[in-house]
């Protein structure tokens, strides 16, 4: 049985993939911008369709960043925590 610290030496640790959302809104949400995604694939031409396709591409990146930001600052609060409490304070 590997470890977890192996896994995370060998770089085979994606918690992002493994995270399948139970919230019903999610896939409400993803089902709608699929039907919004071949609304504007038959408005737009194929240029403005690809230049939409790219800043939305542009948008996962940033968001993909900030979440990215936001997982290492709760890794950070939570080992605070953790920290304060085995050391006791109050």
């Amino acid at each position: 049985m590997k470890s977890f610290l192996e896994d995370l030496y060998y770089g085979k640790l994606y918690p992002g993939e493994q995270i399948v959302s139970n919230d019903p809104k999610y896939r409400a949400l993803n089902r709608e911008i699929s039907e919004m995604m071949q609304m504007w694939r038959q408005k737009l031409s194929e240029e403005d369709f690809r230049q939409l396709e790219a800043m939305l591409d542009l948008q996962g990146e940033s968001n993909s960043i900030h979440n990215m930001e936001t997982f290492v600052q709760g890794f950070k609060l939570g080992a605070s925590m953790m920290i304060e409490v085995w050391n006791g304070k109050e």
